[in-house]
């Protein structure tokens, strides 16, 4: 009997094999914001777009399992027919075949693979596995429907089976679903964001899909207008609006040198919301190059250059870098890092004072402040002001609670009163520019929430409730808050303290993998990047500038705080008080106080 650790040593060879358990930094992928586009069919990185064949592994029976675990990658309509062929004839009917939308993978993070020889010349392979979702034929990975943490089943030769094709091994008793690592999601498709407008119709919000790296080039546009008119994925429908009711492709889009066609049956003539779309299409084909010649019901709108509307129509409300602050003796002080922007703390001196933590945030030529402050007999409360420099007219809130989280602002691209999302005592709540907070309703199995983080949208939100880490749909319709029902993401962390995002489709999280350590996780939960796994305490306060489309910077990364030190990353070293700008230093032989829950000003 052989164990190995399908995650041990993948390399960028994505191979099994390896001693031990848990996921080394060394073991996946990292896919950092979206990716570009897939140029060319039939290949990808230099590499094949399209699984192994069964034969490609010859007699190793451990290739020839990753191969089994790759072989319904591709596109929908021939997954079956690729992984029957693994199988052997005799026990192709336990794969129970579906046809078209009702193609579905079943996507697991393999962990570990025991082989056992047998008496009668096969092997039994015994994998253990975390679900991780169900890969539709949309491109959408929707939470996990099965519960199995483990798969077994049987290789033999083909030689022993008297097939007449003596080469290679076959799969006997398959799992009866169709099994995709998580590997070979990373390996063999392209990580795409297509965009639906916000419920208020105010802004783009991303949409994560998955478009098989075999589908050429001329048919991504296609692709991406069925995923369109098919509407948003489940987790995020609560935030967004779809196209009009009845909205159909006519014909295939199609596309020849730099020029593509869409042909949408499409009710209403409204000229705005059909400019709108034209802006959807724009973001939603990432960065296609080109010309798009866009009709409704056959009637041809102005040709727009696709990059031209991407520049003219920015997703996000930021224009420049972040600046780095923390608090250091309950006030706000800028921390200075050599070839990095500084700027003077803008809140008014008599205000910057007994801070906790805060979350400063520009917006329409305001700053948005929310402070945790001190309040009597070691409780906290929230303090929110706006303006050009908040100043003495700080709102405070109502009650005083044992503990409340860095509030977090969820950014408009109008002139809209602030709103934002804080914890206080274990529960969620939003709160305006008058720091009234209001408790938001959560359909969670546990009401036990301690940490919360928005994205650079302000539409989505992730949550840890319960040691579990969460996603959810924000809609700001009608000047409330209210948040959908929350997806589960799945992790191999535990333990969970604290959460930012990181990018568009990126969260950077706190917990432990046997040791406290930040891992990047992709928002579907598919992708784990262990970033720092030698922490050494946990993480209590953690914040991340997100990488975006409008400012073109090098990752600049996260900071956080773990056992009353704070640290940044990019490069990685411990904030110091020779950092902190505007203070007075100590006297001679007072040791300084450690600078704390550090943050990102943009």
């Amino acid at each position: 009997m052989r164990r190995q650790a399908l995650v041990g040593a993948l390399g960028a060879a994505l191979l099994l094999g390896g001693a031990g358990c848990g996921i080394p930094a060394s073991s996946d992928v990292r896919v950092d914001g979206k990716a570009g586009t897939a140029t060319e069919a039939g290949s990808v990185n230099g590499g094949s777009s399209e699984p192994p064949t069964r034969t490609a592994s010859g007699s190793d029976t451990e290739a020839f399992v990753r191969n089994f675990l790759s072989a319904a990658a591709g596109e929908p309509d021939r997954a079956y027919e690729r992984v029957k062929l693994f199988v052997a004839p005799e026990h192709q009917s336990r794969l129970q075949e579906k046809k078209g939308s009702e193609v579905a993978l079943t996507v697991v993070r393999l962990q570990e693979a025991v082989f056992t020889g047998n008496s009668d010349s096969t092997t039994t392979v015994r994998i253990k596995v975390q679900q991780l979702g169900l890969l539709r034929a949309n491109g959408t990975l929707a939470p996990p429907v099965a519960t199995e943490t483990g798969y077994e089943f049987k290789v033999r030769s083909a030689a022993f089976g008297g097939d007449d094709e003596r080469a290679g091994l076959y799969v006997l008793d398959p799992p009866n679903v169709l099994l995709l690592s998580d590997n070979a999601l990373q390996q063999y498709y392209q990580d795409e964001s297509i965009y639906f407008w916000s419920s208020d119709g105010s802004r783009l919000v991303p949409d994560q899909r998955y478009l098989p790296l075999a589908v050429p080039n001329e048919r991504r546009v296609n692709e991406v207008v069925k995923w369109l008119v098919g509407g948003p994925s489940d987790w995020l429908r609560p935030g967004v609006v779809g196209l009009p009711d009845g909205t159909e492709l006519i014909n295939n889009a199609t596309g020849a040198n730099g020029r593509w066609e869409v042909n949408l049956d499409m009710s209403g003539d409204d000229q705005s919301r059909v400019d709108q779309l034209m802006t959807q299409l724009a973001w939603s084909l990432g960065d296609l190059q080109g010309k798009l010649d866009l009709k409704i019901r056959n009637n041809s709108q102005p040709v727009q250059d696709l990059n031209e509307r991407r520049l003219s129509e920015p997703l996000y409300p930021v224009t420049e870098g972040p600046q780095r602050f923390g608090v250091y003796e309950g006030a706000i002080r800028p921390l200075d890092f050599v070839g990095e922007p500084s700027g003077a703390v803008p809140l008014a001196a008599e205000v910057n004072r007994n801070i906790v933590s805060a979350n400063l945030a520009r917006a329409d030529g305001r700053v948005l402040a929310a402070l945790v402050v001190t309040g009597g007999k070691g409780r906290q409360r929230l303090a929110v002001g706006t303006g050009r420099e908040p100043g003495p007219g700080l709102n405070r809130s109502a009650l005083e609670y044992s503990s409340v989280s860095r509030p977090v602002w969820l950014r408009t691209v109008d002139p809209r009163p602030g709103r934002g999302l804080v914890v206080a005592d274990g529960r969620l709540y939003r709160f305006d520019e008058a720091a009234q907070m209001f408790q938001v309703p959560l359909n969670l199995p546990t009401a036990e929430v301690t940490a919360v983080a928005a994205s650079l949208d302000g539409q989505r939100v992730a949550l840890i409730a319960g040691g579990r880490l969460y996603v959810a749909a924000v809609n700001l319709d009608g000047g409330g808050v209210s948040i959908g029902p929350p997806r589960p993401l799945v992790t191999s962390l535990t333990g969970l303290s604290a959460v930012d995002w990181s990018s568009e489709g990126r969260l950077v999280v706190a917990g432990s993998a046997g040791q406290p350590a930040i891992y990047e996780i992709s928002v579907d939960g598919t992708l784990e990047t262990p970033l720092k796994t030698d922490v050494g305490a946990k993480v209590n306060h953690l914040t991340a500038y997100p990488t975006n489309r409008n400012v073109s910077l090098p990752s600049v990364g996260y900071m956080y705080e773990a056992n009353g030190v704070a640290y940044r990353s990019s490069p990685f070293e411990r904030i110091d008080v020779e950092q902190v700008r505007d203070i007075t230093p100590p006297p001679s032989g007072i040791r300084p106080s450690n600078p704390s829950a550090p943050f990102f000003l943009y």
